[in-house]
């Protein structure tokens, strides 16, 4: 799987270009992979510090607490201490989340990237270092011992070609569904393993005039979690890298099923009204959370982190369970769907600024920083984060991600950039009802397709 995701992750700079003329109102590009290392040496897009810049620029998409604070800990340390031997200081840019993509794709398309970028491992980060815009990293991680202190997971989800471009700090983020406990007990209701028994939960609670789900899906790749569960659950694996991979399609049964039981739902109810036009960075989601409009909302495990900034009293309401197996499916029910290390940080620049990057970067694993990272409903992933770990719903959320007998990357990051917002658009189109299943499938095979025309299939 990971062969044919790096396969397909070699684009060229001019869909970069394409994809930056196309990103307004959508989550713009994402992937990236590695280059030879003489070839970025010599590239003009890649910044040193040979005209003597002691600026040290780092984007990344923390615009709130606890991660606004989890990456200044790390720059603070630095420019207050070794950044005023060296000359060099940090300079932190925080952008939100779906505006930072669009504005990565347009900085890379242009050629002007930052010295250090937040990316995610897979298309994300395949697309921008097979473009030149990232370094690896396997000296640094090799001298500043990393390698014992992070797990093996988080470090080959930022590999490419055998080296390691993507340094992951942040998070364990994996997909699954957070729910008001009191809400739950309020109704008689049991924490569901199967999708029949989810539906009997959701029935019970539209009943009682609670919209199930808290699902904010303007920005697309919210829907998308319900799409990637139902359709894994369903089918498992296979049906998504034989889709990807060109052995297969995504018509397969798998995903008519996923786009058949979103429609359901939203004709039932589980959603709450105008679903497509409510915004997950102005917060719409999680207030539907707040004020007992919902009972339950599938998304990613930073949630954690989220909700207990906002209000440890409600966070204390909350549990976490695994997105329920399909009735009567073969598929394995441990695969999860997510990342191990979510927050990677890619690095564009060289020599002498490369070196006091990455020493800044070395801080993000201090004792001091990972417990505050703990503190705040974060996973940090480093091998001891088991030990560390003493909340309840975080501990779930690991012990789900540790038996996980496979992780599928995120299919808006695993997918390239144009297939992608394909995946998104029709998602959305499928929660506005305004596409069938078949229709949604089509259409992004459709761009399947043409990628693979375009870039040839191997």
């Amino acid at each position: 799987m990971k062969k044919r995701m790096m396969k397909l992750a070699a684009i060229s700079m001019s869909v970069l270009m394409a994809a930056a003329l196309g990103a307004c109102g959508s989550n713009g590009g994402d992937s990236s992979s590695g280059t030879e290392e003489g070839k970025k040496e010599d590239s003009a897009t890649s910044s040193d510090s040979k005209d003597g810049d002691k600026e040290i620029i780092m984007w990344a998409n923390g615009t709130e607490d606890p991660d606004k604070s989890i990456w200044n800990y790390a720059i603070d340390k630095y420019n207050d201490g070794k950044g005023k031997e060296t000359g060099y200081q940090v300079t932190y840019v925080p952008t939100q989340n779906d505006t930072y993509k669009e504005k990565l794709v347009v900085a890379v398309s242009s050629g002007e990237c930052p010295d250090i970028y937040q990316t995610w491992s897979g298309g994300p980060m395949i697309e921008y270092v097979e473009a030149g815009f990232g370094q690896p990293l396997d000296e640094y991680i090799e001298k500043y011992g990393l390698k014992d202190v992070l797990m093996d997971a988080a470090l080959e989800q930022g590999t490419y070609n055998g080296k390691v471009y993507g340094l992951p700090v942040l998070n364990v983020a994996i997909s699954g569904i957070y729910y008001n406990k009191d809400m739950f007990e309020q109704y008689n209701l049991e924490v569901p393993t199967t999708i029949s028994e989810l539906e009997k939960v959701c029935n019970t609670l539209v009943e009682n005039g609670i919209t199930p789900f808290a699902l904010a899906n303007a920005s697309k790749w919210t829907g998308s979690m319900y799409f990637m569960n139902l359709a894994t659950r369903y089918g498992g694996l296979e049906p998504f890298q034989k889709a990807v991979s060109g052995e297969g399609t995504f018509e397969d049964e798998s995903f008519v099923y996923a786009g058949e039981k979103i429609q359901e739902w939203v004709e039932k109810g589980y959603f709450p009204e105008g679903v497509n036009s409510l915004s997950e960075d102005d917060g719409q989601g999680k207030q539907l959370l707040y004020q007992d409009k919902a009972a339950m909302t599938c998304i990613g495990s930073w949630y954690t982190g989220t909700i207990k900034q906002d209000s440890e009293e409600f966070y204390n309401k909350l549990g976490w369970f695994p997105f329920p197996a399909v009735d009567d499916s073969s598929a394995d029910a441990s695969i999860i769907i997510g990342t191990i290390g979510d927050g990677f940080l890619t690095f564009n620049c060289t020599g002498e600024k490369l070196d006091a990057a990455f020493e800044m970067a070395s801080y993000y694993f201090d004792n001091e920083e990972l417990d505050f990272m703990v503190e705040n409903g974060k996973i940090p992933p480093v091998k001891k984060a088991k030990d560390m770990i003493t909340d309840p719903v975080s501990q779930q959320i690991l012990e789900a991600a540790t038996n996980a007998s496979s992780v599928q990357l995120w299919y808006d990051q695993y997918l390239p950039p144009v297939v992608s917002e394909a995946h998104k658009d029709t998602c959305q189109e499928l929660f506005g009802l305004t596409m069938t299943p078949e229709e949604a499938n089509k259409e992004l095979q459709k761009a399947m397709d043409e990628y693979n025309s375009s870039h040839g299939e191997e």
